[in-house]
């Protein structure tokens, strides 16, 4: 699909409402004219072509709108949205963003940064005519990767009709998933719906009111709205399906979503942002063993590592070498087990502590503690061990009042006969505030 055929999708949904942001609404009809108002915008502050643009702002109708105006106008967009507005500076310097298009509730302002953007790839991009989007990791350490995508690639796999669905945005327009559910929805002629806020209340409150039926978000999210009891101060029941990816789910959190919303459908999704969201189907509710892959996509385990070769996939990174083999395969980095043509996703092959020799997947730490009354949220991580090479660090959110030391017999005590010895904390900690990012993922950098 190319983007005037995406646009001319929006138009013929005509007055159909698009995007929804409190009680007011945006229609299809009101966005193809305030992307096409945008278009002249750009051009007639003198925006060229196939220029590195930085859209900086939050989700809503004009932003939606400015970055279809920036697809329509073959430009290179740079998402900087709240969750990553600390990393502007960063990402206009690896990005070589040219211009900076900035929302600020009704205010707007365009600028030229004084920059060059001469990247090779970018050169790939201009001869085709294309217009390219950049999203950066959210790498623990170091600079994160920037990854280039051909927006035409990306558009390609909405060709084919999908479900309107009136759906919850959580994950941001800097992030895959966040592209995915915007670009899923309105060429399916379905509604957005953006929550006040991206806490369990506003969440729940956002969904009641717009009779939302998907939610796509992340264990991380699904686990806060469990603690909160927002899903029983609001009625949920348009929910129709969840979908959840960007880290493992934890198994007490899926049984337990699985026992307060028996309606909802649960799909595990899987995707990353060097090769775009593949299509998924889970065994079922209750587990987290998933089909992954598709037309445009093929998959291959090598030593228990999961690689993807899609038509989506990113042209390259602009701050690293290529990644890609000489098949065009991209090393995912993901531990994963099979059973048949299901598979599993244990963890990233960097988180794995070794302890003594052995092999130690935090998540299956982190799954036994986590089932405890006395613990809202945990994070398992290694830390260097003079004997064993690695030893085991717990850090926990505490459900209630506990002093530490109570909390760590009791950990001790309840991991004695669910786990192998080398595989029980040797340090637990109490954690210091949220245990997870600004993306709702586990924060697994962390070191308090």
């Amino acid at each position: 699909m190319k983007v005037k055929d995406l646009l001319e999708k929006l138009k013929k949904f005509g007055g159909r409402r698009a995007i929804a942001v409190g009680d007011r609404s945006t229609s299809y009809d009101q966005i193809h004219t305030m992307s096409k108002d945008w278009l002249r915008g750009l051009r007639e502050r003198g925006v060229p072509e196939g220029a590195t643009v930085a859209l900086i702002g939050d989700y809503g109708p004009e932003s939606v709108a400015a970055l279809f105006a920036l697809m329509e106008n073959n430009n290179i967009v740079v998402p900087v949205t709240p969750d990553s507005a600390s990393q502007e500076d960063m990402f206009i310097r690896v990005a070589e963003v040219e211009w900076r298009v900035e929302l600020s509730g009704a205010d707007v302002n365009i600028s030229e940064t004084g920059n060059a953007s001469a990247h090779p790839l970018y050169g790939e991009l201009r001869k085709q005519g294309h217009p390219g989007l950049v999203l950066f990791s959210s790498g623990s350490t170091g600079e994160p990767k920037a990854a280039l995508h051909d927006i035409c690639r990306i558009l390609k796999r909405y060709n084919k009709p999908g479900k309107a669905f009136r759906t919850l945005v959580f994950l941001q327009m800097d992030h895959i998933g966040g592209i995915n559910t915007l670009f899923y929805t309105l060429a399916n002629g379905g509604m957005i719906v953006i929550p006040a806020s991206r806490s369990p209340e506003e969440v729940a409150r956002a969904i009641e009111f717009h009779r939302v039926e998907l939610l796509p978000t992340s264990p991380t999210f699904l686990n806060l709205l469990l603690l909160s009891g927002a899903y029983q101060g609001y009625a949920l029941d348009s929910l129709k399906l969840i979908t959840y990816g960007t880290e493992p789910m934890p198994a007490s959190t899926l049984e337990r979503l699985s026992e307060v919303l028996p309606h909802v459908r649960l799909k595990q999704t899987y995707g990353l942002s060097e090769t775009g969201i593949m299509k998924s189907k889970s065994r079922d509710d209750r587990t987290t063993w998933m089909k992954v892959g598709g037309e445009g996509f093929e998959t291959k385990i090598v030593n228990g590592r999961l690689w993807i070769k899609s038509e989506a996939a990113m042209l390259g990174y602009l701050n690293r070498p290529s990644p890609f083999d000489k098949d065009g395969f991209f090393d995912t980095g993901d531990i994963v087990v099979q059973d048949g043509e299901w598979i599993k996703v244990l963890c990233r092959e960097s988180e794995i502590i070794n302890v003594g020799g052995n092999k130690v997947f935090p998540t299956e730490i982190e799954n036994v503690i986590s089932s405890m009354e006395e613990v809202e949220d945990v994070l398992v991580y290694g830390e260097p061990n003079p004997l064993t090479g690695n030893s085991i660090t717990a850090i926990i959110k505490p459900s209630g009042e506990i002093a530490l030391n109570d909390l760590k017999n009791r950990v001790r005590i309840y991991c004695r006969d669910r786990l192998e010895r080398f595989k029980i904390p040797t340090r637990i900690k109490l954690a210091q505030g949220d245990l997870h990012s600004a993306r709702f993922k586990k924060a697994r950098q962390l070191r308090n």
